[in-house]
C-alpha cells in the first residue's frame, strides 16, 4: 500500500535512533518490509528517509503527490534541487 508523501523538517532525539515530525514522534524499526519507523503513539508503521536531490523522493518512484510542507519549500527548490524557479510548488506530481 502506498501512502502520503511529505516533504519536512524532522528533528532527532537525543538517542538519533527516533525521530519528531508534525507533532508525532517515531521510532527507528530494526527490520520492516516497506516500513522503517513506526509512530510510538499509534505502532503505525512508516518508510522515511532523507530528501533526494533528483526528486525521487517516493519509496519507488510512484507519480503521486509529493507535499511540500510550508517551512521547507524555498530551501528544498534552491538548497536542494537547485530549482529556485519553483519556490511556490506546493506538490510534486500534482493535478495541474
Amino acid at each position: 500500500m502506498t501512502g502520503e508523501a511529505n516533504i519536512g523538517r524532522v528533528t532527532f532525539t537525543k538517542t538519533k535512533r527516533g525521530l519528531h515530525y508534525n507533532g508525532k514522534t517515531f521510532q527507528k524499526m530494526g527490520s520492516g518490509f516497506k516500513a522503517n519507523y513506526y509512530e510510538t503513539e499509534t505502532g503505525e508503521e512508516y518508510w522515511i528517509s532523507g530528501y533526494k536531490k533528483d526528486g525521487s523522493d517516493r519509496l519507488y518512484g510512484e507519480r503521486l503527490p509529493i507535499y511540500i510542507d510550508e517551512d521547507v519549500p524555498i530551501e528544498y527548490w534552491t538548497e536542494i534541487r537547485n530549482l529556485p524557479a519553483m519556490v511556490y510548488t506546493k506538490v510534486i506530481n500534482g493535478k495541474k
